[in-house]
């Protein structure tokens, strides 16, 4: 079991931390005073919850003006289903029903209530930042993993962005355009802000552009990559981005996972 494995499970086993992952579940981008007033708990003690949780990376937490806001990031508990739950789907193992319910269940609170308009992912991957960006902006990467497909970026401000189904989606019914969008910002192997607008389908495609900003920071070879996708007016969007839009997928949390997957061990889940 690895360290990270360590870290997930010891913060799922506390009835309270796992309130609180309920909780952003139902509302993401909270405060520590309003998740403060769902606990009959100290503000240090549910500071001390937040520490596990964000330290297991399942909460993430961001600066937005004098408030900081915690998130909830399905990506660690994407991996451990991955890692922990799909091999195990003999009859005799029904004693893991409950923890695959469980973690199936908290795939990410797709910001499609009135107030939550923001979803934060974060995946710690062993590999350069220069590689993590290759496999983010590059058709050579983009189709081993996730959904598949071919970006192309124009990486200067103002340039273009789009993805176009590869032969195995346009096999399985997807049509040939699939996204198309805006670079705002540029700052290779570090930070890439662009606007992100779905045109597979007529529904999605009427809605206005979002806004997904990559950021990437190295340390001994590990890169920190956090994303955050700004869904506002965007709900089917924000249901395909995180995960809750019936029939497309695991949404961001799945094509992070895969991604780390690929860098680290050189194939897809999915291979």
């Amino acid at each position: 079991m690895t360290d990270d494995d360590d870290r997930a499970f010891k913060a799922l086993a506390d009835p309270t931390r796992r309130f609180l992952l309920d909780t952003l579940f139902e509302r993401d981008g909270r405060t520590l005073t309003e998740l403060e007033s769902e606990l009959e708990m100290t503000r240090f003690g549910v500071m001390k919850h937040l520490k596990v949780l964000e330290e297991a990376g399942i909460v993430v937490s961001r600066r937005q003006g004098r408030e900081k806001l915690h998130f909830l990031n399905p990506v660690p508990i994407r991996l451990i289903h991955d890692r922990w739950i799909d091999k195990y789907t003999e009859p005799r193992v029904s004693a893991l029903a409950d923890l695959k319910t469980a973690l199936e269940s908290m795939t990410m609170s797709s910001a499609t209530t009135d107030t939550t308009t923001t979803q934060v992912y974060r995946v710690y991957i062993k590999a350069p930042a220069a590689m993590v960006w290759e496999a983010i902006t590059s058709p050579e990467w983009s189709h081993r993993y996730g959904y598949g497909g071919y970006v192309s970026f124009d990486l200067r401000p103002g340039g273009a962005f789009s993805a176009k189904a590869d032969e195995r989606g346009m096999a399985g019914g997807m049509p040939e355009d699939l996204l198309v969008g805006e670079v705002l910002e540029v700052d290779p192997p570090n930070r890439l802000v662009q606007t992100w607008h779905p045109v597979w389908s007529p529904e999605i495609a009427a809605e206005p552009p979002t806004r997904l900003t990559y950021q990437l920071r190295e340390r001994d070879g590990v890169t920190c990559l956090t994303l955050t996708h700004e869904v506002a007016g965007a709900p089917l969007a924000a249901e395909q981005a995180g995960g809750t839009l019936e029939g497309a997928g695991g949404g961001w949390a799945e094509v992070l996972s895969d991604l780390k997957s690929l860098l680290e061990t050189g194939s897809s889940m999915h291979a």
